[in-house]
């Protein structure tokens, strides 16, 4: 056998099995990933800027630059990675020298190359002479075997699985937690509105001429601070007319989609009687759509009113 065959005999055999490359592969990226994505589904289900929304997004944004520390920087800084020292492999230049951060960034970035070819790129070392992928190709890479001493990771790497799979299993309790428990904030919600509602719009739309002061003093408790301006002058002009009683009763009501836990819009088909002083009764009928906020206090109260079909008077055999 010449020299050139001894040689290249030599260097075929330092170099990384596939399999070793795939589990340090699995281990430096796409076990971080799977714990990043668990957390990028919590942060999607919380409330948004809420205390667990931001304890999520911490936690994520801290797993992904971990990852990024150990793929990129520690390979430049001590020769190896987590995945790699455990399976005894090295990225290195053809000249045998460290890739280099920059480099090795490139290589993960052109890797794009090798899933882009229907992954035909992550399965070319399994024939390349020289075990490599299309990155490695284009970067002057290849992944070596060593032999010599190199750190031992595997109290490390255990502790990181260990983290990884508590931090996983944490964040997906976390997201069934907020998800039942906004579901079953909503269904109370619902429940509150569909039963509080017409109540609270009877109330409010209701007064005597008798008692007016004190019905309409009752009506503005029951509604936001913001729309308590515009019932104040709807109130005025009625003081400003003859005094007459009007009384409301909701007939049908109905909830709304799109609940969320403190807020909520029902329609109601309104029925009911107004009689000005020395005038006979006139029944009344409209629709209307209301929409509930609840308050500090926990109380429901009216934030918006909108007419959708204007009151029709009719007296009575009409």
């Amino acid at each position: 056998m010449d020299t050139e065959s001894v040689t290249e005999a030599v260097e075929t055999h330092a170099l990384a099995s596939w399999w070793s490359r795939v589990a340090a592969f699995a281990l430096d990226v796409l076990f971080p990933l799977a714990v990043i994505a668990a957390f990028a589904l919590a942060v999607v289900t919380a409330p948004v800027f809420g205390w667990t929304w931001w304890t999520l997004i911490a936690v994520g944004g801290l797993s992904f630059v971990l990852m990024v520390l150990n793929r990129w920087l520690a390979p430049d800084l001590t020769g190896w990675s987590l995945g790699r020292a455990l399976f005894g492999i090295a990225v290195v230049r053809r000249d045998g020298e460290r890739a280099g951060v920059l480099r090795l960034l490139a290589r993960d970035a052109t890797h794009l190359l090798d899933t882009a070819a229907l992954f035909v790129g992550w399965l070319w070392p399994l024939w390349d002479p020289r075990h490599r992928t299309f990155a490695d190709l284009l970067l002057r890479t290849e992944v070596r075997g060593v032999d010599g001493e190199r750190p031992d990771t595997r109290r490390a790497v255990a502790t990181v699985l260990m983290g990884g799979v508590v931090l996983a299993a944490a964040s997906a309790g976390l997201t069934y937690l907020t998800v039942y428990r906004h579901e079953h904030a909503v269904d109370r919600a619902c429940a509150e509105i569909a039963d509080q509602g017409p109540r609270i719009v009877e109330q409010m739309l209701t007064y005597n001429a008798g008692t007016m002061k004190d019905d309409f003093a009752r009506a503005q408790s029951l509604v936001t601070d913001e729309y308590r301006d515009q019932l104040v002058q709807q109130q005025q002009a009625v003081e400003k007319n003859a005094a007459a009683s009007n009384e409301y009763w909701a007939v049908t009501s109905s909830v709304l989609p799109g609940v969320t836990p403190d807020r909520a819009t029902m329609l109601l088909f309104l029925q009911g009687q107004r009689q000005a002083q020395q005038q006979e009764v006139r029944f009344i009928t409209a629709t209307t759509r209301v929409t509930f906020e609840k308050s500090r206090d926990g109380r429901w109260r009216v934030s918006d009113l909108a007419v959708l079909s204007r009151p029709a008077l009719n007296r009575p055999g009409q």
